[in-house]
This record gives C-alpha cells, sequence and structure tokens, in this order.
C-alpha cells in the first residue's frame, strides 16, 4: 500500500491542477520504487474503444508506441482484455498465455515475462488501466496487490477530475444549439493558427433572412435553419474549423492556403448551404453570404479578422447570396459607413436631428399644397447637413428604423403646433425605408405617432421610392402599402424613372402619387425625349387618377413647360429649399398659402430675417 503521505502528494496535485499525465507519471514512478522488476504503464480508453498511453517512465517507447491505439477485446493482451471485459488479468507467463499471441514478440523482445492488468472505473466505466509489467515470470505479492488497488484508486480520481475540466473546457468554447465549437474557441484557435508558420485564410458567413424566418415560421424553424446550415458548413471544412460566433454568423479557418483555395472553399460552402431541408415543420431554402481574407505566415490575425468583416459587410451589401474576397481599399467604404452610422447614432442620442420641410406648390398658381419632410442632422459644431452626407448610414436597418422614428416624433408634433396656429400647410410627405416595411408594423407606427397628438392621418403621405416599391419581390412592401392607404393615409411613389419600376404594377398595387425625379425634369429642357417621356407619364397618371409632382424644378422655363403640358403640381430651389420648423411657420403665416416663382428670393428672404 502507498505511503500516507505520498497519498496526499498525490491528491495535492491531483487537486492543485497539474496534467493528468504529469500526475500519473509520478506515481508510477513511486510505485516502480517498490520491487525491482516492476515497470508500470496506464493507458487510457478513447470514444472508439482504443487505448491509448498515458504514462509509463520505465515502459519501452518502442513497445508503448506499438501498443497505442490497439483495439480492446478478448484475448488482446492483458490490458484490452481488462479494458474489454471490466475485471483484472493476470498472465504470469507471457510467452505462452493464449491472450499474448499476437503480442508476445513485443514485450519479449523488451524482456517483459508477466503483465497484470487492472481496469481503472469512474462511474461504472472503464476509463482506462493500470497494469504492472515483471521482468520475471510470476504473480503479484500480496504487498503489490494492495499498491496496486491504492494506484488504481488514485489515477481514476485524477482522470475523473481531467475529465470534469475538459468537460467544463467544452462546454465553455462549445455553442449549444450547433454543438460547433463558439466564438470564445475561435479566439484560441485563429491565434493557435496565426503562429503556425503557415499561410492561412478565413471565412466568415451569415445566415440570410434568419430573421425572416423567424417571423414567419417561428424561432423553432429559425433554430433548425442555423444547424443545417451549421452542419453543411462543418461537413465541407477542415475538422474543427468550424465555428458559430453568435446569432447567424459563423467562421471558418483555412489552416493552411497551399492545400485550399478561400474561393474555392467558399464555393463549395454556397453550394451545400443552398440545398432544400425542413424546418420547423416548413420548407425552406438556405443561403448564406461569404466574406473571406488571406493572411501570410506570423500575420497578426486581428486585422485579418477585420479584412474578412469588411468583405461579408460588402457582400451582404452588394452581393448578397454569394462570396466577396478582401482586396486592399475594400475596407474604405466600409470605414466610411462605420463613421457615418457613429455620427447619426450619437446625434440621435444628443437630439441633432431635426425635420425640416420643402413646400409643394401648384404650379399655375404658385398656391402651396404641401411639404415633404427631410432629415437634417445637426453636427457638434452647429452646422446643419443633409441626409445625403450620411446616407451611407441609412444602409443600416437599425438606423434607417430609428431615424424615422425619430422623424414621425418631429413631424408630429410641428404638425400639431402649425394646426394650433390655425395654419394650413395641406399634406406632408414622409419618406420610408426598405427597412421600415421590413421590421413589420409600419402602418401602426405612424398612425400611432400622429394620434399621440391628435393629428389626422388624412395630413399624412408616405413616401416610397422606387427602388423600395418594386425591388423587393416578395408581398411585405405591397401589403403595407395597401394597409397604409386603408387607414387614410396618401402613398407617393418617390423618384419615379430612376430604376426600373413599371406602370403595370400600379395596377395592383396602386398609388395616389407619382414624383417625377428631377432628372427628367432637367433633361426636359435640354432634349426632346425628356418631354416626352413626362408627358406619357401624365398622361397615364392623369388616366389612372394618379396626381404627378415633379421634383427638381429650378427655374422659370421648366415650371413653364412642366404647366403646358399638364402637370399641377411641383417642387424645387425654384419655390423653396428645405426650411426648419420656424422657417416653414412663417411661410405659412406669411405666405399666405403661396409661393410663386416671382416671388420665390422674397419668401426666402422674409424667411431669413
Amino acid at each position: 500500500m502507498l505511503p500516507l503521505q505520498l497519498q496526499n502528494t498525490i491528491l495535492e496535485m491531483i487537486a492543485t491542477g497539474l496534467p493528468v499525465s504529469e500526475t500519473v507519471d509520478f506515481l508510477c514512478r513511486e510505485a516502480e520504487k517498490t520491487a525491482p522488476d516492476i515497470i508500470c504503464s496506464v493507458l487510457l480508453l478513447d470514444d472508439d474503444d482504443r487505448v491509448h498511453h498515458l504514462a509509463g517512465p520505465s515502459l519501452p517507447k518502442a513497445y508503448a508506441a506499438a501498443i497505442d491505439g490497439v483495439q480492446i477485446g478478448p484475448g488482446i493482451g492483458s490490458c484490452g482484455t481488462a479494458a474489454y471485459t471490466g475485471k483484472p488479468v493476470l498472465v504470469e507467463d507471457i510467452e505462452t498465455h493464449p491472450y499474448w499471441q499476437d503480442f508476445k514478440q513485443l514485450a519479449l523482445v523488451h524482456g517483459m515475462l508477466a503483465c497484470w492488468s487492472t481496469p481503472m472505473l469512474v462511474s461504472g466505466q472503464v476509463v482506462g488501466t493500470f497494469a504492472f509489467y515483471y521482468t520475471t515470470r510470476r504473480e503479484p505479492s500480496p504487498l503489490e496487490r494492495e499498491l496496486v488497488d491504492a494506484c488504481v484508486h488514485l489515477c481514476a480520481i485524477a482522470i475523473e477530475r481531467d475529465r470534469r475540466i475538459a468537460e467544463r473546457r467544452r462546454l465553455a468554447e462549445t455553442d449549444t444549439l450547433t454543438q460547433l465549437p463558439n466564438r470564445a474557441r475561435f479566439n484560441d484557435v485563429i491565434r493557435i493558427q496565426a503562429d503556425s508558420g503557415r499561410p492561412w485564410g478565413l471565412l466568415l458567413t451569415d445566415v440570410d433572412n434568419l430573421k425572416m424566418v423567424n417571423d414567419t415560421f417561428g424561432h423553432q424553424a429559425g433554430d433548425d435553419l442555423i444547424s443545417t446550415v451549421a452542419e453543411r458548413l462543418a461537413n465541407r471544412a477542415e475538422p474543427g474549423m468550424t465555428f458559430r460566433l453568435g446569432g447567424d454568423e459563423f467562421a471558418v479557418i483555412i489552416s493552411c492556403l497551399e492545400d485550399q483555395d478561400p474561393g474555392t472553399l467558399a464555393a463549395e460552402l454556397l453550394a451545400a448551404a443552398k440545398a432544400p431541408c425542413e424546418c420547423g415543420g416548413h420548407l425552406l431554402y438556405p443561403s448564406i453570404t461569404i466574406g473571406g481574407a488571406r493572411a501570410e505566415a506570423g500575420e497578426n490575425p486581428a486585422p485579418v479578422r477585420q479584412n474578412a468583416d469588411y468583405a461579408l459587410y460588402h457582400a451582404k451589401e452588394r452581393n448578397r447570396g454569394r462570396y466577396i474576397e478582401y482586396v486592399p481599399g475594400l475596407g474604405t467604404a466600409i470605414v466610411k459607413r462605420f463613421r457615418a452610422i457613429h455620427d447619426v447614432g450619437e446625434a440621435l442620442r444628443d437630439d441633432r436631428i431635426d425635420a425640416y420641410y420643402q413646400p409643394l406648390v401648384e404650379l399655375s398658381t404658385g398656391r402651396l399644397t404641401g411639404l415633404e419632410a427631410l432629415c437634417r442632422m445637426r453636427m457638434s459644431n452647429g452646422e446643419v447637413i443633409a441626409a445625403g452626407h450620411f446616407q451611407e448610414a441609412m444602409k443600416d436597418a437599425h438606423v434607417a428604423i430609428e431615424l424615422t422614428d425619430r422623424m414621425l416624433e418631429k413631424i408630429a408634433v410641428d404638425c400639431r403646433r402649425w394646426m394650433d396656429a390655425g395654419l394650413s400647410f395641406g399634406r406632408i410627405g414622409i419618406n420610408l425605408t426598405a427597412a421600415d416595411f421590413y421590421r413589420g408594423g409600419l402602418t401602426a407606427r405612424i398612425v400611432k405617432a400622429f394620434e399621440r397628438v391628435d393629428v389626422p392621418l388624412l395630413k399624412i403621405v408616405a413616401e416610397v421610392t422606387e427602388s423600395v416599391y418594386l425591388g423587393q419581390r416578395d408581398q411585405i412592401v405591397a401589403d403595407e402599402i395597401r394597409a397604409m392607404r386603408a387607414a387614410g393615409l396618401m402613398v407617393a411613389l418617390d423618384d419615379f424613372g430612376t430604376g426600373f419600376a413599371s406602370l403595370t404594377h400600379l395596377l395592383t398595387v396602386p398609388v395616389d402619387i407619382i414624383k417625377i425625379d428631377k432628372c427628367f425634369v432637367q433633361r426636359m429642357v435640354l432634349d426632346r425625349a425628356g418631354g416626352v417621356i413626362i408627358k406619357g407619364l401624365l398622361d397615364i397618371a392623369h388616366g389612372l387618377d394618379i396626381l404627378v409632382v415633379a421634383e427638381g424644378i429650378e427655374d422659370a422655363e421648366q415650371a413653364a413647360r412642366l404647366t403646358a403640358m399638364g402637370c399641377r403640381c411641383g417642387q424645387g430651389y425654384l419655390y423653396a429649399k428645405a426650411l426648419d420648423p420656424d422657417a416653414t411657420l412663417r411661410l405659412l403665416r406669411d405666405g399666405r398659402g403661396y409661393i410663386t416663382a416671382d416671388h420665390a428670393l422674397l419668401a426666402e428672404a422674409a424667411i431669413a430675417c
């Protein structure tokens, strides 16, 4: 039996968290001191029922290497049989015993003539074996039997603690939904990869339309989709090199670019992901977007990851459902967008987002027929900038939605103020983004904002750009437009003619107003084509009882030609630029509802006073 002091030493080594191999190796050395012909061996059993060398300070290296990975079973030496049966196996003569028929030459050549192997159990399961090899043909002494019992017990304690630590580490580094390594493990592996001395690559992947799946089919369908994509990515990538970073984002590390090209692997991942699958009882067609970056041997992983992020961000904006690899300069536009998002975020927090108003007039009379609300941002230095200067930020859905909500609040308050002053301002146009529609509940948001201050919805025009109107091929935008019109709002199709709008679409998703983009107004004076297009649009719109508003009118000649064609309403710098709420109030009060081309400058001068 082991001395009490030695047992305490072993237990202390286990408690302090020393590597299990170091603790067991020390235990073997101490056990070997009890007899001159003892050679200790400790083997661990893996999940495939194969044994692997853990400790054996005196065990010949060639022998240890030869038995490493051997499948356990009946008659597979002393250790293989003990691990298989869960019972001790004593072989007093290796040369003649049938269990050693296939392995005796390995042992005999190193002078090992007998072997006694005892299984080690943790929670009733065999986890390995503890063995004494003898250089003489004999059985263990009573003292050695007690010694083995103590050693097996201590080894089991050490192995159990090591497994618990490993399991806690695994759980801490494993995503619970997909069972892939998580972000913490990714951070460790990418640092190891950077030190590997080889060129490597990184692919970052997003699952497309996950929110839509969650909202439409439920979160179980979304979880099933994530799990399916995770499995498909892991099956194509190197083992252990696919990670779920969180939400719908995955990472794939390419350990050596000499063996795998990022573009080739990305193509395989894209193809694998898109196969149809059942998620939450619904048939879905998954889609992923991938951004990638290459790294030289020893390169800092931080910029590599950032470059892959840039590429993914760019792919989601410009090439969703495909792969884009980072090239120098790609990050410049992304950095500009991030900066714009940051600036707008700060402006929202500091209440530096304001609504400005550009008048719409009846071209023949100059009578004010309405206003278009335009977003303006006050910089920290007091400068007011138009939305065009922070348009990049609007491509972020969260920013776009928050800006719209803030504008609704501002416009509602201004409307209430003007109504209380007894001023007439017609209808106010509010610009909406694709993000507003795809968030859901847009009509309810608008209704709530204006009902809060008791402004009737007949005062509101929802302006939808042509790209939003037809850019998305599903029913979300169309359904929301119908809901807004049913609630009493008018709907305007803005920037008409800049994209690919089909007039026939107006038959299924009707609007109340079409706003002709300024490029046609400007071209109308320069060549005949612009005028012909506008005249055709006017005729069609009038036939459908749709009001036409010409945008970007900058001189009297444009106004006169539009009037002659039958265009009733317009807006532009000829009449007024966008004005802040106070200036708009003065215009409504002092202009008495009229802004003609002849006195537009006088009106602006009066506003500036």
